[in-house]
């Protein structure tokens, strides 16, 4: 039997452009906050920009918007994630996404189960998250509400249309 890991799909839409000083914190972090995370028990993979110092994924624009910046990572279950999100100094930066983020008035987080080995496309990303706009959460594509094993999202997560 194939076993499966968790991929999630995290889309951000930056109040300004990389270089200006109103996301220059949250540039500045980036490489850490990143680093942080590949280091974390359970991470598999993350999608790579083009490796530039400070620049994470955000030269993977989405639609030719500069401003949207994909987050897009595998992991070995759903806890670790948890861990990783809230559980650590990216908690810190999570709840400061107000200050980079616009609030988009739509879902842009999904997450879905991949066979170990897996990693997903961009594109394949963006078409589960846009399964789970239409059709809410189903084995395809799904929140945290959806994985019983997911706790922590609960008192930590925010609103399904906030800046994520």
């Amino acid at each position: 039997m194939t076993d499966y890991h968790l991929a999630e799909l995290n889309v951000g839409r930056l109040v300004a452009p990389v270089d200006d000083p109103r996301v220059a914190d949250f540039m500045a972090n980036l490489d850490r906050i990143n680093g942080l995370g590949k280091r974390m028990p359970g991470f598999v993979w993350m999608m790579e920009g083009s490796g530039a110092p400070g620049t994470g994924n955000t030269d993977n624009a989405i639609g030719g918007d500069p401003l949207f910046v994909p987050n897009l990572s595998v992991w070995e279950s759903a806890e670790q994630l948890e861990t990783f999100v809230w559980g650590t100094i990216h908690k810190q930066f999570y709840a400061r996404r107000a200050e980079w983020f616009e609030v988009l008035g739509e879902m842009h987080f999904v997450m879905w189960w991949v066979p170990e080995g897996h990693q997903p496309t961009l594109e394949e990303a963006l078409d589960r998250l846009q399964h789970l706009k239409i059709n809410g959460d189903s084995d395809h594509a799904f929140g945290w509400a959806h994985l019983k094993e997911a706790t922590q999202w609960r008192d930590n997560g925010c609103a399904p249309v906030a800046a994520e």
